[in-house]
């Protein structure tokens, strides 16, 4: 049984607590350099690329900018690659798994170096990030994991034994782990909203409820239809991402949207929380419910996210199996109550990889499986620079690329309904038995 402080409606992010959205109103002009479709994260990192290359630049986002996965999100910063090295050698070949993780380190630094430049006030910590074991063979894994991130990706990492976690985490159902020193914890709404100030302070138009419907090639260039008038561009850029709209089908074939659930508790006492995540690090599982935690930037809460379906679900139920998960790991969370729920879909490519690309002309930076808050400003970035011609558009995500099935023709992915059911059932079951077993 859940209960409720009260503090917030249902559905409402923690993050959002005393946001103030701008007014985005203004048309986009009806001449640029490059036209943007996509207001979080990529598209604002994109749009300070291309300004500061020289062009002259428009954002248009179908709603208000910054409503969806940029403020919706754990928080957590790290980019090292979803897959492991075999995986990615297996996929794209040798070469490119170790561009790839060569890439993790440039990446985060670029997202720190953002942040400082543009005196972006997010609540930035580094944390560092704790992947945890669920089994015994989880933890091998995570050992030849370590050693390829460290090889390949010259990013810090340390193996964690079962007998050193009560150091980061008081609980007895892991097996070891991951420790990422340099990865960092942060405000989504704070993050995107000194993106935005920092695109709004270079002149650049930003229009909210400006939903881009039509991408028609003229000449060399493009007339794209928006709710709000035609534009010509010389080069668009799709960041889209888990929001992609059917009408761009290509693309919405190819990234499909799964929802996270979060949950926030209310205010707990300091040494409870110090009993809980001594490491006070951000937290993460290697099992398939794919649950996420971490101690709130002002230090008083938990913050709880997970897979609790794969599909769109009543937000208490949702709520009351994460609550379930947390309980599990924390049996002192057992009467404490919850202050906010929410959801928020990320977007995946069917590789679990991000990529950037041109398609039929339109460039694209999108698919981030999750790890969105360092490889979508990266990738909008990268994006813009190879959109523009300019030679730090490089990247080895350009390799990647977006690939399609049969089963999803875009719009709702239908697919997913039968992968919740396995998932939660047996691979959740397989898991647990084994999690008894080793």
């Amino acid at each position: 049984m859940i209960r409720w402080t009260g503090e917030a409606e249902p559905g409402t992010p923690y993050w959002w607590d005393g946001a103030e959205w701008p007014d985005l109103t203004a048309p986009p002009p009806d001449r640029v350099d490059l036209f943007v479709i996509g207001a979080g994260y990529t598209g604002l990192s994109a749009a300070i690329a291309a300004h500061d290359a020289g062009a002259r630049v428009a954002v248009v986002d179908a709603g208000q900018p910054g409503h969806g996965a940029s403020t919706r999100n754990g928080g957590m910063m790290g980019a090292h690659p979803r897959l492991g090295w075999g995986a990615l050698r297996d996929r794209f070949g040798a070469e490119t798994a170790d561009a790839l993780f060569a890439e993790a380190a440039p990446a985060l630094g670029f997202v720190l170096d953002l942040i400082a430049r543009e005196g972006i006030d997010c609540d930035l910590e580094r944390t560092g990030r704790i992947q945890l074991a669920w089994t015994r063979r989880h933890f091998e894994a995570q050992k030849v994991t370590a050693a390829h991130v460290r090889d390949k990706g010259q990013v810090a990492c340390e193996v964690v034994e079962r007998d050193a976690l009560p150091r980061e985490i008081t609980t007895e159902l892991y097996h070891g782990g991951i420790l990422f020193p340099d990865h960092c914890a942060m405000h989504p709404w704070k993050y995107h909203a000194g993106m935005l100030g920092a695109v709004l302070r270079r002149g650049v138009t930003v229009s909210s409820h400006c939903a881009a419907v039509s991408i028609e090639r003229v000449g060399e260039a493009f007339r794209v239809e928006t709710k709000h008038r035609a534009v010509r561009a010389d080069k668009v850029l799709l960041a889209t991402n888990g929001y992609t709209p059917s009408a761009f089908r290509w693309f919405a074939r190819r990234v499909f949207p799964i929802p996270s659930f979060l949950i926030a508790t209310e205010e707990l006492p300091a040494d409870l929380l110090a009993r809980l995540a001594p490491g006070r690090r951000m937290m993460v599982e290697t099992r398939a419910r794919h649950s996420y935690f971490r101690i709130s930037p002002d230090g008083g809460r938990i913050l709880f996210g997970g897979r609790a379906s794969m599909n769109e679900i009543d937000l208490t139920a949702a709520a009351a199996r994460l609550v379930d998960t947390m309980r599990a790991i924390w049996p002192e969370m057992r009467s404490v109550r919850l202050s906010h729920a929410w959801t928020g879909s990320t977007g995946f490519s069917f590789t679990h990889v991000p990529a950037i690309g041109v398609h039929e002309g339109i460039h694209y930076a999108m698919g981030f499986s999750g790890s969105g808050t360092v490889m979508a400003p990266y990738l909008g970035a990268k994006a813009a620079w190879a959109a523009l011609g300019d030679a730090r558009g490089e990247t080895a995500y350009s390799r990647t690329g977006l690939e399609a099935r049969w089963f999803h023709r875009g719009g709702a992915p239908h697919f997913l309904k039968a992968a919740d059911l396995w998932y939660r059932h047996w691979v959740d079951l397989a898991e647990n038995l084994a999690a008894r077993r080793l």
